[in-house]
């Protein structure tokens, strides 16, 4: 078997290869429990917020949707870049993981809240007036309505979060993240084994698909429909 491995991949070592999946694997991880962290609550603010709802208040919500928005539409290469120096300056590194995983989160949380809203929009008007009807105040509808009635298409939003996450890890690996994406670069590139850059791609994708087969047996489990 390992003669084998040796023919096709003799570039490929597998203690660099298991190394780069577990810093991928990490990051993802790591930066996908701080997105849902902040991005719940930012989605809740924004669903509150915006026009018809509990908090509205149009300003702070055109205020708090311009900022999701501008960082939602910076490429993650250049917000990597543009957050080196700050990541450097708060947290005394500007390589590797370490550097990686603040702009991970910050690069991810507003997408995420974006869904987060739109989860909440999906339910039904009659069910937050149900409760407001029956004298429930702001905190037991976020909690005991929008919370466990959006946990489905939580679940499933932060599952495309976190495939997205991969995906900016390996974006992060060009400027020395680590990961299979700094692997493919490094090895892959840089030597010119092309080897390596396939085995680090079919690591990506084996990644991606037990990430989204766990997120759909979660929502499956979740959704009482």
């Amino acid at each position: 078997m390992m003669e084998v491995w040796e023919v096709l991949f003799p570039h490929v070592y597998l203690d660099e290869l298991w190394a780069a999946t577990y810093e991928t694997i990490y990051m993802t991880v790591v930066s996908l429990f701080f997105t849902a962290l902040l991005g719940i609550p930012l989605g809740v603010l924004l669903y509150m917020t915006a026009k018809g709802n509990p908090w509205e208040n149009q300003w702070f919500y055109r205020v708090t949707g311009t900022i999701v928005n501008i960082f939602r539409s910076i490429p993650f290469i250049i917000l990597i870049i543009l957050l080196i120096p700050y990541v450097r300056m708060i947290f005394g590194v500007g390589y590797g993981m370490s550097a990686a995983i603040p702009a991970l989160i910050i690069g991810a949380a507003p997408f995420y809240a974006r869904l987060v809203e739109i989860a909440f929009r999906e339910i039904p008007k009659g069910v937050v007036e149900a409760a407001q009807a029956m004298g429930a105040g702001n905190r037991h509808i976020i909690f005991k309505v929008l919370l466990p009635e959006a946990k489905p298409a939580l679940v499933s939003g932060l599952t495309v979060t976190g495939i997205a996450l991969i995906g900016y890890t390996a974006m992060a690996g060009v400027v020395g993240a680590g990961g299979l994406g700094y692997y493919a670069y490094r090895m892959g590139f840089q030597m010119n084994y092309e080897d390596v850059t396939l085995v680090a791609t079919i690591a990506i994708i084996i990644i991606v698909q037990v990430f989204q087969m766990v997120g759909d047996l979660i929502v499956k489990a979740l959704d009482k429909r």
